[in-house]
């Protein structure tokens, strides 16, 4: 067939936003589709993805990645959190819809006989969910959250975000006070049963990969012991790996990181069992 490549399309996802996705068919496909979903404060730029996107590509898969609608990226500026406003207003509930958003999207484009995903990190919790609500063949974790609920603070401090109805958060990275609406915990709470990562996990009857690094200071390799254990499969570890498995953003150099590629190449086994 003829190779197909599609760098920042628009899809439509939750509350009727646009969003940017890239999608690569190799000319020798195999008819498998992989989807990846970003996490937190995360886009589908950020650091080695797009080498990631080439790996898989390279070895036969067609490859999708795209941007949360409320992640703060807008279709002109998709990279960092332009548009605070929407990110304010996210929720667990629109990231979990988008997937689905988006993989009705991708399948007008391209019709795959085999979809797998992969999520990181928070990412990982919206595969988990997503999976429990469509047909997906297979799912990969990547370093992924095991819960949602343990994600939100106590006491006091959630006594002052719901009086006040807004709180800010750091980002590390850009040093923005990036501000979070009450909304995404009164969300959580009225939709707590469809947004439980461990009764979902615990029903899906495909097959699932969970890898974590042992040196995780986002995520702790616990919620992947825990996701492992649900999921009855083995924990993937790699050894010295951090929430991104060595990779950075920007990432400028030409080749994945060493970790990120084990990761890569351990998955890329688990898809073509």
């Amino acid at each position: 067939m003829k190779s197909i490549q599609i760098s920042n399309g628009i899809y439509t996802g939750s509350e009727n936003r646009n969003s940017l996705y890239d999608l690569e068919v190799p000319s020798d496909w195999n008819n498998r589709l992989i989807v990846f979903v970003h996490g937190f404060m995360g886009f589908k730029d950020w650091g080695a993805w797009n080498l990631v996107q080439s790996y898989f590509v390279s070895h036969g898969y067609a490859f999708a990645k795209f941007n949360l609608t409320h992640n703060g990226g807008t279709i002109t500026e998709g990279i960092d959190f332009p548009d605070q406003k929407a990110f304010a207003e996210n929720t667990y509930s629109y990231e979990v819809a988008d997937v689905a958003y988006f993989r009705s999207h991708i399948s007008s484009v391209i019709q795959a006989d085999y979809t797998f995903l992969i999520g990181h990190s928070r990412g990982g919790g919206n595969v988990i969910l997503h999976a429990k609500r469509e047909q997906t063949d297979k799912i990969a974790l990547w370093a992924s959250i095991s819960d949602i609920g343990s994600r939100f603070p106590l006491g006091s401090e959630l006594e002052q975000w719901k009086n006040t109805g807004i709180r800010t958060i750091l980002n590390g990275r850009t040093k923005q006070h990036l501000a979070q609406h009450y909304k995404i915990y009164r969300d959580f709470m009225e939709n707590k049963h469809s947004l439980s990562i461990e009764f979902a996990i615990k029903s899906l009857p495909i097959p699932i990969f969970v890898v974590h690094g042992d040196k995780d200071k986002s995520v702790s390799i616990t919620e992947g012991e825990a996701l492992a254990s649900w999921s009855k499969t083995k924990l993937e570890v790699i050894p010295n790996a951090d929430h991104v498995f060595g990779a950075s953003h920007p990432w400028e150099n030409t080749t994945i990181p060493e970790q990120l590629l084990d990761v890569c190449e351990r998955t890329l086994n688990f898809f073509n069992q």
